[in-house]
């Protein structure tokens, strides 16, 4: 039996004879989760591609109607970590690794990554959306940060990403695993158009029916163009952002201080609304370890670059790897499917400060670290 390629590339001409890239993450059944082959293989690819002048932008998407990436394929790092307990795991260092590089990268390439956020764009997938040129969200999109349901925290940039949201939204993002819809991201600025689902053949079709410019910000630009003159009569098909709607509660349960003060405000919320309910839910069942971890990555990521960030996040990450909650959380959500996680504290107010400060006690010194090339 041939081996199914990890992702999907195809090369479509342009008017000008020049090439538009076509890359689909292609693991369809498990909602494209983020695998070690499809990081690699994006790697390969980009790497090659940033100093190709036939290659004019690229379209990065995932495979079905369902999800673009539904998140991190987890399960081998969970074998990992329970092979040998409280050690650090080369596996786990290689995965966020390279995992890592490939978002900042992302996040600083000298063409169009044009991202078709269509279904389920969730941690390892949200990594990659977050960093793309052109971030398009659709009808479907379902978009959050559910880490602390895992015992891990948002990472693949969160640090960086989270902050500049407004209002500290990112904190009450983070705490509750809240689903965004397509007018939720672009409030708080993870996407930055919206196209119904249906569109994005017509929307491939104009990227190769047109002819190209030369400069890098002219061709930003046109794509700009082109994705609006294609939406320009579906803005009413967008739904209501649910962060829109309920923003005075959520402005109220961020105005204390403390995290334990914004936790018991939004456990202790009485409402019958399903969107609020959900993330209430996902607070409550979620790691208070998680929880800590997020408050202080919010604190000190706030004056980080973005280099800065990954290198704290990789190290962060190895060093969850270790602690236990991590496997711990994923045994419950996904391999044993109990849903009954044996957390290390019961609440924010019981973890240990000491074990918060050593995880983000650095793992390598700079010249050291394995993200030291990001520049």
């Amino acid at each position: 039996m041939a081996a199914i390629d990890a992702v999907l590339y195809q090369y479509h001409p342009t008017q000008d004879g020049k090439q538009i890239v076509q890359a689909t993450l292609n693991s369809e059944k498990s909602l494209n989760a983020l695998s070690q082959p499809m990081v690699e293989s994006l790697l390969t690819h980009l790497s090659q591609w940033q100093d190709n002048p036939e290659i004019v932008a690229i379209v990065l998407e995932g495979a079905g109607d369902k999800a673009f990436c539904a998140g991190g394929d987890i399960v081998q790092l969970y074998q990992a970590m329970v092979e040998n307990p409280q050690a650090k795991q080369p596996y786990v260092e290689e995965f966020f690794t390279h995992e890592y590089h490939l978002d900042y990268l992302i996040h600083t390439y000298p063409k169009p990554i044009i991202l078709w956020g269509n279904g389920f764009v969730m941690g390892g997938g949200l990594g990659l959306m977050a960093g793309a040129s052109h971030r398009i969200v659709t009808e479907t999109s379902k978009v959050a940060m559910p880490e602390i349901s895992i015992g891990l925290y948002p990472d693949v940039g969160a640090t960086y990403f989270l902050n500049k949201m407004p209002d500290r939204l990112g904190l009450f993002l983070g705490l509750t695993a809240a689903q965004m819809n397509a007018a939720d991201c672009m409030e708080v600025g993870l996407a930055d158009h919206f196209l119904p689902h249906q569109c994005k053949g017509e929307f491939l079709s104009q990227l190769t029916e047109t002819s190209w410019p030369t400069s890098h910000d002219e061709i930003e630009a046109q794509v700009t163009a082109l994705i609006q003159t294609v939406g320009e009569s579906k803005q009413g098909l967008c739904p209501a952002g649910n962060i829109a709607q309920h923003r005075d509660i959520i402005n109220q349960v961020l105005k204390p201080e403390s995290l334990s003060d914004v936790v018991d405000a939004i456990l202790a919320l009485d409402n019958q609304d399903k969107w609020l309910s959900k993330a209430q839910r996902s607070l409550a069942n979620g790691s208070a370890v998680s929880a800590c971890i997020l408050e202080r990555q919010l604190s000190v990521g706030a004056e980080l670059t973005l280099e800065e960030c990954f290198k704290l996040e990789l190290s962060l990450s190895v060093r969850c790897g270790q602690l236990g909650e991590f496997s711990e959380g994923v045994r419950a959500l996904l391999i044993d499917r109990d849903n009954q996680p044996k957390w290390l504290y019961q609440q924010v107010n019981d973890v240990d400060s000491q074990v918060i400060d050593d995880l983000f006690r650095p793992m390598w010194a700079d010249l050291e670290h394995p993200l030291s090339s990001l520049l």
